[in-house]
């Protein structure tokens, strides 16, 4: 490929790596948001909550993005460009599966952790704040790292609005050249290479978290081995 098409291809890689950052903010904070409320005592706020993922779980990312690209402007009169319309629907749409690990990563924690927080008076903020996120937190990571993975590979789908995302590069690159199988390598390694730093950067935030909460995960790998070889008789320590 000429100089040319190179940077073509370059600039796509840069232009997913933002759509990847911006929507994965967004998507953190609904799954936050949206997650604790789904454990809120109060029904309506859960049942809010509980709308709102199945709605969102229920859709395709791809009508999503159509419906915020060309139906938004239509219904309210203002147009996003691209990539903030990208943002918006991957970050609502992935934003959904994440509360569902927020929801269920809280719900793990020891009953008992709770009942030490309501021991020492803490407010329902401060237990969440001072007692459940930062034991949940950890456990959120490796569904978490998943769920960044398939967002990166999700980012594909805004080249259908024509911005110009690696996918949306790679095409124009094919035209040019004819060349699909070299192209579509190229493309395949790009979002391989994206996808192996990401879980390399969330494996090491994870024992990060852990540690800082007394967690090893190979002392809790090696846990779950002697247990299921004491229950099962199968296995044993790695």
């Amino acid at each position: 490929m000429t100089s040319g098409l190179w940077d073509l291809v370059f600039k796509g890689a840069w232009t997913t790596v933002q759509l990847l950052v911006l929507s994965g903010l967004l998507m953190t904070a609904v799954a936050l948001v949206v997650g604790v409320a789904r454990t809120n005592r109060h029904w309506i706020v859960r049942f809010l909550a509980g709308l709102y993922t199945e709605v969102f779980r229920g859709t395709s990312a791809l009508v999503m993005i159509f419906w915020v690209f060309f139906v938004l402007p239509v219904a309210f009169g203002w147009q996003l460009v691209p990539l903030w319309a990208g943002t918006l629907a991957l970050g609502l749409t992935y934003g959904a599966y994440g509360a569902e690990i927020v929801r269920g990563a809280l719900g793990a924690v020891d009953p008992a952790q709770r009942e030490g927080g309501i021991a020492l008076g803490f407010t329902p903020w401060q237990r969440l704040r001072l007692v459940l996120l930062p034991q949940a937190v950890p456990e959120m990571i490796p569904s978490y790292c998943n769920l960044l993975v398939e967002l990166l590979k999700g980012t594909s789908l805004v080249s259908i609005t024509g911005m110009g995302d690696l996918a949306f590069s790679g095409n124009l690159v094919r035209l040019a050249l004819q060349e699909s199988a070299h192209i579509y390598t190229y493309l395949l390694v790009v979002y391989f290479v994206i996808a192996f730093v990401i879980t390399r950067l969330m494996r090491g935030l994870e024992k990060r978290l852990k540690a800082g909460v007394g967690k090893d995960p190979g002392d809790e790998r090696a846990a779950r081995a002697v247990k299921r070889r004491e229950t099962t008789g199968v296995g044993g320590v790695a």
